[in-house]
């Protein structure tokens, strides 16, 4: 009897190394969720194109005639200014779908259209002089954290940044310092 007594004893004749145990155990789960966990939880936003604003647009006289004519309000459509496809960084990394510069009623938007992307723990998105993946924090734009990890949103860009100096949109994991994927961009 004395053995058995023995074994079962020291489990409830120590209630801290219990609640300690309890507690270990609780933390592990914990940070094995914040790490697992976005490998498998996906977000959805379907996030439409914004609407084109009304600018004024001059109906008669020419430019170099001095006159001006009264301004007319007339719908401008959205025009794409650079484009690229979200890449391929390895099976646990990547994303897929087409990422935008479009500039609508003079305002301008980066444009993650119908994409798929993995998701990661405190992912964030950047606008990067650099391709391939690579950018700077302190050359590159940084836009936001990633709204979702499936379809479609906008970030909209300050009106005075100049998209041309911009050749990538780079999609990192902060948590990590990890490159979760990026589009390089062209015309």
């Amino acid at each position: 009897m004395w053995p058995v007594r023995a074994i079962g004893r020291p489990l409830f004749a120590h209630p801290v190394a219990l609640a300690g145990g309890v507690l270990a155990s609780a933390a592990v789960s914990a940070i094995v969720w914040y790490l697992v966990s976005p490998l498998f939880v996906r977000t959805f936003m379907n996030e439409p194109l914004p609407s084109p604003a009304s600018v004024p647009v001059t109906s008669a006289g020419s430019p170099t005639s001095g006159e001006t004519a009264s301004p007319t309000e007339s719908p401008v459509g959205a025009r794409v200014l650079r484009s690229g496809e979200l890449g391929y960084v390895d099976a646990i990394h990547n994303g897929m779908g087409p990422v935008r510069i479009i500039e609508i009623g003079g305002r301008r938007f980066v444009r993650f259209e119908d994409v798929t992307l993995t998701n990661a723990p405190d992912v964030h998105v950047y606008l990067s002089r650099e391709t391939g993946g690579r950018w700077s924090e302190e050359t590159s734009l940084y836009l936001g954290a990633l709204k979702a990890t499936n379809g479609s949103f906008n970030y909209e860009l300050p009106a005075t940044v100049d998209v041309e100096i911009y050749r990538s949109v780079v999609v990192w994991c902060r948590a990590f310092r990890v490159l979760i994927t990026w589009a390089d961009l062209g015309p």
